[in-house]
């Protein structure tokens, strides 16, 4: 609690650190030495739109011969260097200043605080925590909202009415635990935690030699990456993990389903050490129940990677070699009083039973007790619980996330597409093999209402 604080708060041409730039900075600082204010419109150096401009009170007219950011960066540095770096949605104003010192030459690093995240620990009984919300709720006095000082006044005010409702140990548990850092692999960069997005996405850890150690997806990616370092401690996989990690590499995606595609894609495509259940298994197969087998419908063993995707004949259950596939339809078989020797499992001389007949647990198709079509109809019955779902459209589609198009065609993700030059693409390529997991995931997300489909032509244009 008693150490120096700046509260911070910028205006900008839009919402993309790496892209848009700062038009005014607000500090407020606060240490044992008093309270000292200072702000400055800045030339981002490109154009603010109309809507930006009636939002914050912005002109283009007003910035023309402001500073650019590169001519105050050592001024700024010097105000924040040493401080507790104090703002609302904090990730959004740090990201700002550290890709504008970036530019500057300059690598500034920072404890931050965030006061949405403050406020929703310290009023867990409230579900508005944005800065309208705290205005109401604290009484806090406003003075040129949207405008850089302005707002890093009301931070100040709200911290001003937590330590005095609360009481200051209260308030420092709570910056104490939000401030926390984890503890950090050796041989690890700690400045790449910064950088590292908060949303959707996929997070690749590598060893040695680029070594592919493990891959993993997150709604929330920042803080999934970071639980893998502070939780090392209680599970061998993070520690193991923790010891071997030299880099991380992350890919932004527009929502849980694009990540969930990535992941997938990913791992089978770089093998990593540690993951497992996604790992590409070649011998993947299913049954398929083709009535013109040997006249009986017998089901055959076919593998799934290169299946092509318009075969004929139902597919059933997913198994990780023939052999697994063969000793399911033998439990089938038993649990169903089905004929070994009618399902092309047991070689049986013309005219003679099956072994499972004569020990009463086959209803005796193999030797005409009872008929092939009643045992085929009971043998569908049977399988029909494990039946994959039929592709339920006449071609390719594109999956809505976001900004983003998920291009699916008879359950093959051939990627994602931004522009329609990116689905034409897709569509183009070669066909990926069948993937049972992602077929799995894709099952269940076409069952949810919500699903966006765009049905596609073959050169990538909307139906």
């Amino acid at each position: 609690m008693h150490q120096p604080l700046v509260f911070v708060d910028l205006e900008t041409t839009g919402a993309v650190a790496t892209g848009d730039r700062i038009t005014e900075s607000g500090i407020v600082e606060v240490s044992d030495a008093g309270v000292s204010e200072w702000s400055t419109l800045v030339n981002p150096q490109t154009r603010i739109s109309d809507f930006i401009e009636r939002l914050t009170g912005i002109s283009n007219a007003m910035v023309a011969d402001a500073p650019t950011f590169v001519t105050i960066a050592e001024e700024v540095l010097e105000r924040l260097r040493g401080r507790l770096f104090i703002a609302h949605n904090a990730r959004f104003d740090y990201g700002f200043l550290k890709n504008e010192f970036k530019r500057a030459g300059c690598d500034f690093r920072a404890t931050v605080l965030c006061t949405v995240k403050l406020s929703r620990r310290l009023y867990p009984g409230h579900a508005r925590h944005n800065l309208d919300a705290l205005i109401e709720r604290h009484g806090l006095k406003v003075s040129d909202r949207h405008r850089a000082l302005g707002d890093a006044r009301l931070l100040w005010q709200f911290w001003q009415k937590t330590v005095a409702d609360l009481g200051e140990k209260v308030v420092d548990a709570e910056v104490a635990a939000l401030t926390a850092r984890p503890s950090l692999p050796p041989h690890f960069d700690a400045n790449v935690l910064d950088e590292i997005p908060e949303g959707h996405g996929v997070y690749l850890f590598y060893a040695e030699n680029n070594l592919p150690l493990f891959i993993g997806k997150s709604n929330t990616l920042r803080k999934r990456v970071l639980a893998h370092f502070s939780a090392d401690h209680a599970s061998a996989k993070d520690m193991s993990l923790s010891q071997q990690v030299r880099r991380i590499e992350w890919i932004e995606t527009s929502g849980e389903l694009g990540a969930l595609l990535k992941e997938a894609e990913l791992v089978k495509k770089l093998q990593p050490t540690h993951n497992h259940r996604l790992r590409r298994n070649d011998e993947l197969c299913s049954l398929r129940l083709n009535e013109n087998l040997v006249g009986k419908g017998q089901p055959e063993v076919i593998a799934l990677k290169n299946l092509p995707a318009a075969q004929g004949g139902a597919l059933y259950g997913l198994f990780n070699s023939p052999r697994a596939a063969i000793q399911a339809l033998r439990s089938i078989a038993e649990q169903h009083q089905l004929c070994l020797a009618m399902l092309g499992i047991e070689n049986v001389t013309s005219g003679r039973s099956c072994f499972a007949y004569q020990l009463r647990s086959c209803s005796g198709a193999c030797v005409g007790t009872e008929s092939v079509q009643q045992h085929q109809l009971r043998l569908i019955t049977a399988l029909q619980a494990m039946a994959l779902k039929t592709w339920p459209h006449p071609g390719p589609v594109g999956v809505k996330e976001g900004g983003h198009l998920h291009i699916i065609n008879q359950w093959r993700y051939r990627g994602t597409a931004v522009t329609e030059a990116d689905v034409d693409e897709l569509l183009g390529g070669a066909t990926r093999g069948f993937d049972a997991d992602i077929y799995k995931l894709l099952v269940k997300h076409f069952n949810k209402r919500t699903t966006s489909i765009v049905p596609l032509h073959r050169r990538g244009i909307p139906a």
